[in-house]
């Protein structure tokens, strides 16, 4: 009897625990239900409603002058916008507000470019011997073994700090070789004397382009306090509108950043401007960044710098007619290469089979 209690006791809580896992079923569907509906309204969105709607929510940032910024960037983006030349610029050969249709078509043309500049072996006497001296001198000082002339001649162009984590394998701690880096400045600095002195033909070529409107931009690896104090004590400071040194950019040649930065800093698009340099990496960094490139021999025979588009021995022999008429040459390389044909695969009967099937 106490047995049949104890069950008719128990009974009331099964049903409650029956009861509450119906309650807990009913919420659970209801829930699926209501997310089910929301993929479903989602997925009978339309796609481009959505683009939109994610266009909508990103933000439009604003340079120094107070410009917007596009909400799309290009293929150098590295999503960051505390630089602002990262951006795309605006295509300035493109302005509407010309009423002139035939100036319209020039500078849409080859009549609107931008000119960049490397300083050393193009606008100064360059000086490879103290810089071979220089990373010399920091191997003996570091306890290195000297680099081989080959290892030389690959690190030309090339940031320091990139030269010696990257090439000479010295250190791979940052701040080892920021101070190796600076320290080599240091030493470049000291046998240099700060005595420069401008290339023929250099200085006329300036004004030049600087009578025609042409914006320029000076692009160096060495450091941005180093290029001001010389630009300023040759007194061709005015000229250029953007200088980029190795504090701007992460990589030196022939990585095209430095480049395509002095281009975006010009508002210029890649393929409007014009690179003068004086080595292979320089042309094949100008070449990689979509630009055109003037090689100067300086340092090296005209005929080993037949890659670039154009080799002269002295700046002043180019006028502006020359660079619109390079500007208005598209380069081969950057044109979409056409397919070959695929080969039918398909087996042949061999020779044998087919006389024996003749006869």
């Amino acid at each position: 009897m106490a047995d049949a209690v104890s069950l008719v006791g128990h009974r009331p809580s099964i049903a409650r625990i029956s009861v509450f896992d119906k309650m807990q079923r009913s919420q659970n569907t209801v829930r699926f239900r209501v997310v089910f509906d929301k993929m479903q309204s989602v997925v009978k969105k339309p796609i481009r409603a959505l683009a939109m709607e994610l266009t909508k929510e990103m933000p439009a940032f604003k340079k120094k002058d107070g410009r917007k910024l596009p909400r799309t960037w290009n293929y150098l983006d590295s999503g960051s916008v505390d630089k602002p030349g990262l951006w795309p610029p605006e295509n300035k050969a493109d302005k509407p507000s010309l009423h002139n249709p035939l100036l319209r078509q020039e500078r849409m043309g080859c009549g609107w470019l931008g000119a960049i500049f490397e300083w050393e072996g193009v606008l100064i006497e360059d000086s490879p011997d103290l810089e071979t001296q220089s990373w010399l001198t920091l191997a003996q000082e570091e306890g290195k073994s000297p680099p081989p002339a080959f290892i030389l001649r690959r690190i030309e162009g090339m940031k320091n700090e990139q030269a010696i984590s990257e090439v000479l394998c010295w250190s791979r701690d940052p701040a080892q070789v920021r101070r190796m880096a600076s320290r080599k400045e240091e030493i470049f600095k000291a046998l240099h004397g700060g005595v420069y002195r401008l290339r023929d033909g250099s200085q006329e070529f300036v004004n030049v382009l600087m009578n025609n409107k042409i914006p320029m931009a000076l692009v160096s690896t060495r450091p941005r306090e180093t290029l001001e104090n010389a630009v300023g004590s040759i007194g061709i400071k005015k000229f250029f509108s953007v200088i980029v040194a190795s504090e701007d950019v992460h990589r030196g040649k022939p990585d095209p950043e430095m480049f395509v930065y002095a281009a975006q800093l010009l508002d210029f698009i890649p393929e409007r401007c014009i690179v003068f340099g004086n080595s292979n990496q320089t042309i094949e960094a100008a070449h990689d960044g979509k630009m055109k490139c003037v090689a100067v021999a300086s340092k090296h025979p005209m005929y080993e710098l037949g890659a670039a588009d154009l080799v002269v021995r002295r700046l002043d022999e180019l006028s502006v007619i020359d660079l619109k008429k390079l500007a208005a040459v598209e380069l081969t390389e950057f044109e979409p290469e056409l397919e070959m044909e695929k080969e039918d695969e398909r087996e042949l009967p061999s020779s044998n089979v087919a006389v024996d099937d003749f006869f």
